[in-house]
């Protein structure tokens, strides 16, 4: 035993990285092990670098717009290598800030993979050491999970593969219908790909308002985005000019040159030593935690993706602040994971808080949705055949607005601020009671004063 430390924390992702650095501001010594990249993978493979790459897909629109608006170009031409490298270039940067940081914080930082031994032991299997610690966090994150095994699945790639592509590939088919499988139909729709998107539901965006699922999917089939529901891929054959993908629907077959898979993500829990140390996984196969996100195993913690609750980076670094200010700041602290924004990157863009129109009805008596389309300014001089999206469902008691949906540009923007509101419990007289900024699309939350429908739930017999 070569070391002592009074946490040590398994992943350096954003969950992991902030809870080591606030831990050690509270004097603790902090040891954090990364086997890959320090910045985890919101910076690495994640959020960032597709952000990146969802920027690069709307120049598209932006040339073709500024010809309604006086502007002459010329043909733009697309440099997919150049985009990577320049994509590369700033996730190392981040990753050396990432790593900064956890030196200015005085948290010795390892590249290795970290495993557990015994409930209070790591061991380092790049060097062999075993570190004593007398807490533990386990912030291991997710990975990318392809489902069962197909005829050909060595063929297929995931988002990590994705963003090191070599060259844009002319067709892909992506199976999936979620954050990851919109946005990349969208990054690659806007690059020049001809995209299919295969998804085995009814409709696209599971878990979405209705509303926005059906919106969102007709703006994407108008960009040229073919979307097949209620198949899978069954099989995957290399053929002389591509990859011939099998569905399940009717027997369809489609020629493609990539197939990605963006099926989810499961809690990245293999292999790190939790039999050893005795920590529990739930039902899904995730760390199991309370609300101050300890294990079973009372110095063991777990944040982030890896605990299964919700997998968004904001989430991770606020769990991991909490189990800092509970275990060495003497304030313990919940996380509240109500009302939490959230916001796909498509084109157009989607934002979320609060409850959906169904999840609404199941909870209040009396539900009151104000709906609005329209076509946002910038389109009327452009051409562009898109409209926006903006709902506000309101608790019909007590006039609470309890959930708020936008499809439509800068939707991200507009939600992480509408999210206050929802926070503080803001009532539809609220909204109607600011005064509208003109000409915006935002406006359009301050001025529908008018009920879509009122939706109240029937009494149970």
């Amino acid at each position: 035993m070569s070391e002592e430390v009074d946490l040590f924390v398994i992943g350096a992702g954003s969950g992991g990285v902030r809870a080591a650095r606030i831990a050690s501001g509270y004097g603790a010594s902090v040891m954090i092990a990364e086997e890959f990249r320090v910045g985890g993978t919101c910076v690495i493979r994640g959020c960032v670098p597709k952000k990146l790459l969802v920027y690069a897909s709307r120049f598209h629109d932006e040339f073709e717009d500024a010809k309604g608006y006086g502007w002459t170009l010329h043909e733009p031409t697309f440099d997919w290598p150049t985009l990577i490298a320049n994509k590369d270039k700033e996730i190392a940067r981040l990753e050396a800030a990432y790593t900064s940081n956890l030196d200015r914080s005085k948290v010795k930082v390892v590249k290795s993979r970290a495993v557990l031994v015994e409930p209070h032991a790591v061991k380092l299997l790049a060097t062999g050491e075993t570190v004593r610690a007398k807490h533990i966090l386990i912030a291991t994150g997710g990975w990318p999970s392809v489902g069962k095994d197909i005829e050909g699945h060595e063929h297929v790639i995931t988002s990590n593969e994705a963003l090191h592509l070599t060259e844009l590939p002319k067709r892909i088919l992506i199976q999936g219908g979620g954050y990851i499988a919109l946005e990349f139909a969208t990054i690659f729709n806007g690059l020049g790909s001809d995209v299919t998107v295969v998804y085995r539901g009814d409709n696209i965006l599971r878990g979405f308002d209705e509303d926005v699922r059906a919106h969102v999917r007709t703006e994407l089939e108008k960009r040229g985005i073919k979307i097949i529901t209620k198949a899978i891929v069954e099989g995957i054959e290399k053929v002389d000019h591509g990859l011939c993908v099998q569905l399940s629907d009717h027997h369809q077959q489609i020629l493609v040159d990539k197939v990605m898979f963006a099926t989810g993500r499961r809690p990245n829990v293999k292999n790190i030593g939790l039999e050893a140390a005795g920590v529990a996984l739930n039902d899904k196969g995730a760390i199991a935690v309370n609300e101050y996100s300890q294990t079973n195993v009372p110095h063991i913690y777990a944040v982030g993706d890896v605990t299964d609750r919700i997998a968004l980076t904001p989430v991770a670094i606020r769990e991991g602040h909490s189990f800092a200010d509970t275990v060495f700041g003497g304030r313990p602290t919940k996380v509240d994971h109500t009302d939490v924004p959230t916001a796909v990157f498509t084109e157009p863009e989607v934002g979320v808080v609060g409850l959906t129109e169904a999840q609404a009805i199941e909870r209040f008596p009396k539900v009151d949705i104000y709906k609005a389309t329209f076509k946002p300014m910038k389109a009327t001089l452009s051409g562009r055949d898109t409209r926006m999206l903006m709902k506000l469902i309101v608790d019909g008691m007590t006039d609470r607005v309890v959930g708020c949906h936008i499809v439509g540009a800068d939707a991200g923007e507009m939600i992480q601020v509408v999210g206050i509101a929802v926070k503080m419990r803001a009532t539809k007289a609220d909204f109607d009671a600011t005064m509208a900024l003109h000409p915006s699309a935002a406006e359009e939350l301050v001025t529908m004063r008018t009920k879509f429908a009122t939706r109240v739930r029937e009494a149970a017999e």
